[in-house]
């Protein structure tokens, strides 16, 4: 059977499933999964692997873009304290946590090798969250945290994830060049946004090309930032995150017609990557299974399960201590908040007794007015809210594609070490992460709002 002929298939299956998951409330790419393990079975469907550049090109940018625009860029800014934390930081703390427990439990795992294991399943997945939690009824605030979440975290995982793997072939690791190179691929990627989106308003003022022209044109503009933005060198999922917000934030200048039609098209797009790529993740498992010793293949779910436990873990307890850090802050500003009221009162009543001091009781009155918005923007996450954002953290297939985009060779020529172990254990952990998350999420959900119905989650 021909490559095409299997995708269109694919393709098939993907949409024909859908229908199932909304009959009998299973999770989408849960379903598309197990799917794809069993098409994978299939005399023939083996010859179909999945091609890291195709992923991080034709997959990953639009997700990238259409979860972007759809986002609100105001209620992203309210929560980046906890976006960040997540994106940034448990990133770096998850993949260290891994690469511990890989390195005494997975015999021939060198601490290089560790990381990079870390580094690949380190970063949840923009598209694994929105099509698990889709539907859940999650409160808003619990939603823009987890798409905002994945729109930045790729980034963080994939500079580690280079730099693991320049470890391995012999490259010394030195950790302010890897923060220095971070930085830059970072403020990179937003110039890169930034000039991109420039070029998009540029044109779409100038020249007034018709609805259909715009449509296109929007439809280009991920591939091309993300293009543009890999050629040199810096973080194309940030720029792509960037030019989607700013796009999203001048929305309005687009013509109603363009709006609609551009609607539509991303819809019917998104619906159809997203679909297939997951019936592709199943599909890699057969595949990565008959690299594997057969006496090596029990302890290696072994090992995968237990690591799906640690990030899980990790992720918890990464939530729990910001929910207690932010009550500590939250507590310590309102008292902050009573002190900076008492001091601007007395300000003003000194300025009121004077003449000619209404334009300094005007900017008094305002910087008050803003610095009680900063106060009142600072709002802890509920325990619920925690529990359910900890235990949303799946992976896919920017993990899938990270593992894969490994090399065959060393510079030497010597194979790359333990490149099908490591394959293996990613394709495992994240069919256990999108099952065991993926269809306990609902349940958990059912079971918090039956302890306290009143409460939304």
């Amino acid at each position: 059977m021909e490559s095409y002929t299997i995708v269109i298939f694919l393709l098939s299956i993907a949409i024909g499933l859908y229908p199932l998951a909304s009959k009998f409330k299973i999770p989408y790419p849960v379903l598309l999964l197990t799917a794809g393990i069993a098409v994978g079975f299939i005399p023939g469907f083996h010859r179909v692997s999945i091609n890291p550049d195709v992923v991080f090109l034709i997959f990953l940018p639009p997700m990238l873009y259409d979860a972007a625009y759809n986002i609100s860029f105001k209620d992203f800014r309210r929560n980046i304290n906890t976006i960040s934390l997540l994106a940034i930081s448990l990133i770096f703390i998850t993949t260290i946590g891994i690469a511990v427990l890989a390195y005494f439990l997975i015999p021939g795992m060198s601490w290089p090798l560790a990381f990079v294991l870390g580094a690949i399943l380190s970063p949840p997945d923009a598209i694994a969250a929105s099509g698990v939690t889709k539907g859940l009824g999650l409160p808003h605030r619990t939603s823009t945290i987890l798409e905002g979440e994945s729109l930045v975290n790729d980034a963080s995982a994939l500079v580690a994830f280079r730099f693991a793997v320049a470890a391995v072939a012999g490259n010394a690791f030195v950790l302010w060049k890897a923060g220095i190179m971070f930085l830059i691929s970072l403020a990179g990627g937003l110039l890169v946004g930034w000039i991109v989106w420039a070029l998009f308003a540029f044109i779409n003022k100038k020249f007034r090309l018709n609805s259909l022209v715009m449509v296109s044109l929007n439809l280009v503009v991920p591939f091309v930032t993300y293009l543009f933005a890999e050629s040199i060198h810096v973080s194309g999922v940030i720029a792509v995150v960037t030019v989607g917000l700013i796009i999203a934030q001048h929305k309005d200048k687009l013509s109603e017609e363009t709006r609609i039609q551009s609607k539509s098209i991303w819809d019917i797009a998104i619906f159809i990557l997203g679909g297939l790529i997951f019936v592709l993740i199943g599909l890699e498992f057969p595949q990565v299974l008959k690299n594997i010793p057969q006496e090596q293949v029990l302890p290696l779910i072994g090992c995968a399960f237990l690591i799906f436990l640690v990030a899980l873990v990790i992720r918890m307890v990464t939530m729990f201590w910001h929910k207690y850090d932010t009550d500590g802050k939250i507590k310590a500003l309102g008292k902050r908040q009573q002190a900076f009221a008492v001091k601007n009162e007395l300000i003003l009543q000194r300025l009121k007794k004077k003449k000619g001091h209404e334009k300094k009781i005007q900017r008094c009155n305002k910087h008050f007015e803003r610095k009680m918005e900063r106060f009142k923007e600072m709002e802890s996450l509920s325990i619920k809210d925690c529990i359910v954002i900890g235990w949303s953290g799946m992976r896919g297939i920017v993990s899938l594609a990270a593992a894969l985009s490994l090399p065959l060779l060393m510079a030497d020529g010597s194979a790359f070490p333990q490149r099908n172990t490591i394959i293996f254990l990613t394709v495992v952990t994240v069919i256990f992460m999108l099952m065991v998350q993926g269809l306990g999420l609902p349940l958990l959900i059912k079971f918090l709002k039956k302890k306290n119905p009143e409460q939304q989650i």
